[in-house]
């Protein structure tokens, strides 16, 4: 006799469909979405503030640029089963290691610093003093990430990407000139003045940043991601980059169609550029601006902390992972609760400098990234490292001319950086 299986409630079958794609998303929505924190919003809402719609069309290049990174990142951890910061002590010595560490550690300590100062400035649109916000975000972070388990954190990673839908809608509200819009993205607008291209390397530059590469290998092996379900995450990757991306590109519409068409032309952050959305786009614009600002920085303050332990732990050779009780993974627990301590500590400062601070560290991600691109290129094509899974012949063009083309951009910012101290 065939036993009937129960018929699921539409509810049920909804549910069923969340739950597989919750398991399909992870390292490359989270790393990707990551990128998109404080000072990335501002940096986009600049964009679209000062030169409108002119510079969507680099969206679309840089996209294509952050897939092959995060990919090759991916594959190396799906492969080798071990994180960028192991296999480079392992293939280049300590000492590059040791340098990729230190640089990843002050990176990371001033972003998260930033992404505390952002979860201050979304929930004051909302009337609430930094000085309740701010160390609850950071005990919910801390619980989070320390206390909880890996599949725990990375469904509440997931779920913290949700806030960006807050953009697109956003953007819809500015009303923007669709058609402008669309010949935007495949006609290339391109000015030669300091401005332009002081956002123009910027926008690249924060779009991939070293600790994007650095989390989504970690994550991948964490996750425990082998050879056989490569496939799937190549595909998520590309999604999670594909997805961020087009959060960034909205957010440039929706600050081209409002603030740059009523010549509001300068943004100093993301909370400012929120207020200046609401007399163009409405009140609702505004609210959906700093939710987006809430969720971005939230992820940004679990993922940067997670990050700079991973890198210390696979360095000298300590236990790691979110999924280790603090007892059993002491060094990685005690440098994700440091960050998080220091960035809160920091945050509520009357007067922090957080421009300065930002500048500081775009000098050092500056610094950082072509060699960290560079290290992901090359152990991505070793054979020996990698065998069948190494970069194909074409592949390995277009990964070299991306780094090559990404790291020149970065050492241009580096440049007018520096310069403009």
């Amino acid at each position: 006799m065939l036993t009937r299986w129960p018929r699921l409630r539409p509810r049920s079958r909804v549910a069923l469909r969340l739950l597989a794609l919750l398991g399909f998303l992870g390292p490359g929505l989270i790393a990707a979405n990551a990128g998109n924190d404080a000072g990335g919003i501002a940096t986009y809402a600049s964009v679209g503030a000062k030169y409108g719609y002119d510079l969507l069309w680099m969206m679309v290049v840089i996209t294509v640029s952050l897939i092959v990174v995060q990919e090759m990142a991916a594959r190396m951890g799906a492969v080798t089963g071990k994180g960028l910061a192991e296999l480079i002590r392992e293939q280049y010595g300590v000492r590059w290691s040791t340098f990729s560490t230190v640089s990843v550690l002050i990176a990371n300590l001033g972003i998260c610093i930033s992404e505390f100062v952002g979860i201050g400035a979304a929930l004051s649109l909302a009337h609430v003093p930094k000085y309740a916000s701010i160390p609850v975000a950071a005990v919910v972070v801390w619980l989070l990430v320390v206390r909880g388990s890996y599949k725990v954190a990375e469904r509440v990673f997931v779920l913290m990407t949700i806030p960006f839908f807050a953009y697109p809608i956003a953007a819809v509200l500015a009303h923007p000139a669709w058609g402008h819009v669309a010949h935007a993205i495949v006609a290339p607008h391109i000015q030669t003045n300091s401005s332009y291209l002081f956002l123009f390397i910027a926008t690249a530059g924060t779009t991939i940043t070293p600790f994007m590469q650095l989390y989504v290998q970690s994550a991948v092996v964490e996750r425990g991601i082998g050879p056989d379900e490569l496939n799937a995450e190549r595909a998520e990757v590309a999604t999670g980059s594909i997805f961020a991306n087009l959060v960034a590109g909205f957010i440039i519409i929706a600050t081209g169609a409002t603030l740059y068409v009523h010549h509001h032309r300068t943004v100093s952050n993301a909370a400012d550029a929120a207020k200046a959305l609401a007399p163009f786009a409405g009140r609702y614009a505004e609210v959906l601006f700093a939710v987006g600002l809430l969720g971005a920085s939230l992820l940004a303050a679990a993922i940067l902390p997670v990050t700079a332990a991973y890198v210390v732990s696979e360095t000298f050779g300590f236990e790691k992972g979110i999924s280790h009780r603090p007892k059993d993974a002491p060094v990685f627990v005690a440098v994700v609760s440091a960050l998080i301590v220091i960035g809160t500590v920091v945050a509520l400062l009357p007067g922090v400098p957080v421009i300065g601070l930002l500048v500081a560290v775009q000098v050092v991600n500056g610094a950082l990234l072509p060699i960290t691109l560079y290290f992901v290129w090359r152990l991505a094509a070793n054979h020996e490292l990698m065998g069948r899974y190494a970069n194909g012949r074409t592949f390995n063009v277009l990964a070299g001319a991306t780094v090559v083309a990404t790291s020149a951009l970065s050492v241009l910012l580096l440049a007018v950086t520096v310069a403009g101290l």
